[in-house]
């Protein structure tokens, strides 16, 4: 296996990952859609497993040992979450099941508070439908405006058309990507959260491609929202984070009403706990947040320097091998690109494709990829997409390659 990773040897890190040592019709497993939700690490697992079989309780209601314990455990990662995104402070950081979630509590309660009617939410044409729809909805029930900012013919924001949609001064938040899950851009999302500050709005980042590649700085950026998922970043699911300055989670109300998340009840009145737990109402993902932590351990131990200077290797090689292959078209072209390509191929439907490599051991993904309006922006109806992790290899890429000339082949 290539060593790319400074200092880490790459055969022993594939060591920490169970699953690719699986089968696949008899062929080694060669898993190419972590874009879609990494394969874990065994420090996850036993992790999890340990809260399972030594600590579980529920956590903040117990006074007893147990739940003292289990509270412990799951407040710290709310320390290693802020520490890991650089939070000004942990009370900045919500937990929720995922970044879809996140994403919709943002749109529910500072949406239907902070907008008005006819106050505009901006996003760009390569948006995840995670942060379309929730907008979509605030639109239909509350009257605010959406508008599209295009992309351009290489897959990056199109500055002109970001300034014609921001001209009118109605732009109240700018959501967009930090990194396409289709097309591996990255969005400068400084500049960008520059921009929209200078013009009266706020700025989500959704993170869930670019936190797994890149060191995330929340702060540096001045983001005024942040979520991400734990799938993605080698955790687990049913997990995920919003994060959001203070003042801004201060004003914002709840999101669902129960358990955990109030200050005092009576049959006349509720009054809410401060952030974050406001918005944590009920039992948390309390194993599944444990693994989370973990997940972070594992991918500081490695150093997300390492990590980002490993993915950019493969990526460029990916670069030079697949073009070669004739009739293969890679989607996108920005300069500053992660791990994650979409192509399509002469002859060949992306589901075929997909079908053939698994056949082959290789798992990529084929669809829309939850971003049906950017399709018919590039012009297709669907692509393959090939998408790389702190495990992937350069021989993987290569049998990838080869995987696909044999498809190639079947369709010419």
């Amino acid at each position: 296996m290539s060593a790319i990773l400074e200092n880490v040897n790459i055969a022993a890190l594939r060591e920490d990952f169970p699953i690719l040592k699986e089968k696949v019709y008899g062929k080694d497993l060669v898993f190419l859609d972590s874009a879609a939700s990494a394969q874990k690490p065994r420090a996850v697992i036993d992790a999890m497993t340990y809260v399972m079989t030594a600590q579980y309780a529920n956590v903040h209601r117990g006074l007893h040992y147990m739940s003292e314990r289990a509270s412990e455990a799951y407040e710290a990662v709310r320390d290693k979450v802020a520490g890991f995104i650089n939070a000004a402070s942990r009370d900045e950081i919500v937990f929720t099941r995922n970044a879809t979630e996140s994403i919709n509590l943002i749109a529910y309660t500072w949406g239907r508070t902070a907008l008005k009617p006819g106050d505009v939410v901006a996003v760009t044409e390569m948006e995840h439908h995670a942060n379309l729809v929730p907008w979509q909805m605030l639109r239909d029930a509350h009257g605010t405006e959406l508008r599209i900012i295009k992309i351009t013919d290489s897959g990056e924001v199109d500055w002109h058309s970001l300034e014609e949609v921001f001209a009118d001064g109605r732009v109240k938040l700018l959501a967009v990507t930090q990194m396409s899950n289709v097309l591996g851009t990255y969005t400068p999302v400084e500049r960008l959260a520059k921009f929209a500050h200078a013009h009266g709005a706020k700025i989500l980042i959704d993170g869930c491609q670019a936190i797994v590649h890149r060191k995330i700085d929340v702060r540096a950026a001045d983001a005024d929202f942040f979520v991400f998922s734990g799938h993605k970043l080698y955790g687990p699911s049913g997990i995920g984070v919003l994060y959001a300055k203070a003042e801004i989670l201060d004003a914002m109300p709840p999101f669902m009403g129960g358990g955990d998340m109030i200050a005092h009840v009576s049959y006349q009145k509720s009054t809410w706990a401060k952030p974050p737990h406001r918005f944590e109402a009920g039992t948390p993902a309390i194993i599944e947040t444990i693994g989370l932590g973990a997940a972070i351990d594992y991918v500081n131990a490695i150093g997300m320097e390492a990590i980002a200077a490993h993915e950019a290797a493969l990526t460029e090689h990916a670069l030079a091998v697949l073009p070669n292959i004739e009739g293969l078209r890679i989607l996108g072209s920005a300069q500053d690109r992660g791990g994650v390509i979409s192509f399509v191929m002469k002859d060949a439907h992306p589901h075929d494709i997909a079908t053939l490599l698994d056949r082959q051991g290789i798992a990529v993904r084929a669809g829309h990829h939850c971003a049906e309006p950017l399709m018919g922006r590039l012009g297709v109806t669907s692509t393959a997409r090939a998408s790389f992790a702190l495990y992937t290899t350069c021989e993987e890429i290569d049998v990838l390659a080869k995987g696909l000339e044999r498809v190639r082949k079947m369709f010419a």
